[in-house]
């Protein structure tokens, strides 16, 4: 009996998911495809298994990019190069995942406050409300230090690519998507789609579903893992994972952004 229903609620979960690929279009659809679509050949993207994610690997490499940080300043790729990151995605309203990930975020902070290296990278993708000063007192819950965790906003389009087409992560707003049931169906989807972590929205509005996974960057802005924020063994083999990266030692600006370039012709 126990299995009979165990197997219902499968095919009920797969029938939705069915539904919501046939009934949406646009940008929810784009962000759903690029979750469940591999990366390019060669690199496995973030919809390989969970053990294969979490080696340290290459799994592409962070395009240029440039956002605000909660200071004014502006920050592109090369502020980053040289030092190894963590980039994860959260909203301010936020009151599921985004709470937990920057909590995991403060202690790794903490743990790791002699690496000078190591930066911490939070990028709103609900930058309409989370302003500068929006994300400014979002920080300061979490004693975030100016100079090693970055908050980070800026056009909607540009964090939404860069999420999609640098980190090949989902994100999807409901509030863009078609009007009618497929709107709907959105907006209570997420938890069906598998375990909570990689959803996360508020109840009194409308979802921002998005990754919670923290992914790993190295000095070079090459992916190197992606990690399930909300799986403690996870956080165990991201601190390894962090620990060996930053143990390569840095190099020049100069050198990293000459190794990263393309070849020539």
């Amino acid at each position: 009996m126990v299995s009979s229903m165990g197997r219902g609620g499968k095919k009920g979960r797969l029938l939705v998911v069915g539904l919501l690929l046939l009934g949406l279009s646009g940008v929810g659809v784009v962000a759903a495809s690029r979750w469940l679509l591999p990366g390019p050949a060669g690199a496995p993207g973030p919809s390989g298994g969970r053990a294969e994610l979490e080696r340290l690997e290459v799994y592409g490499e962070v395009p240029d990019f440039a956002l605000i940080e909660r200071s004014g300043r502006r920050i592109t790729r090369a502020d980053l190069l040289g030092k190894v990151w963590i980039a994860n995605f959260i909203y301010t309203d936020c009151t599921e995942t985004c709470p937990l990930q920057s909590a995991h975020l403060a202690r790794l902070q903490a743990e790791l406050r002699g690496e000078p290296d190591l930066r911490l990278v939070s990028i709103t993708v609900d930058p309409e409300h989370d302003t500068p000063e929006v994300l400014a007192e979002y920080a300061a819950r979490y004693r975030a230090d100016p100079e090693r965790w970055l908050f980070l906003t800026g056009r909607r389009e540009v964090i939404y690519r860069l999420a999609i087409d640098g980190f090949r992560l989902g994100v999807a707003d409901s509030a863009l998507a078609p009007r009618g049931p497929a709107s709907a169906l959105l907006a209570r989807v997420g938890p069906l789609l598998g375990p909570a972590p990689p959803w996360a929205h508020p109840e009194d509005r409308a979802p921002i579903m998005h990754s919670s996974r923290f992914v790993v960057v190295d000095r070079r802005a090459r992916i190197r893992g992606y990690f399930q924020s909300a799986d403690p063994e996870a956080l165990v083999r991201l601190r390894q994972s962090l620990r060996v990266l930053l143990k390569e030692g840095p190099r020049t600006a100069g050198d990293l952004a000459r190794r990263s370039a393309p070849p020539a012709g």
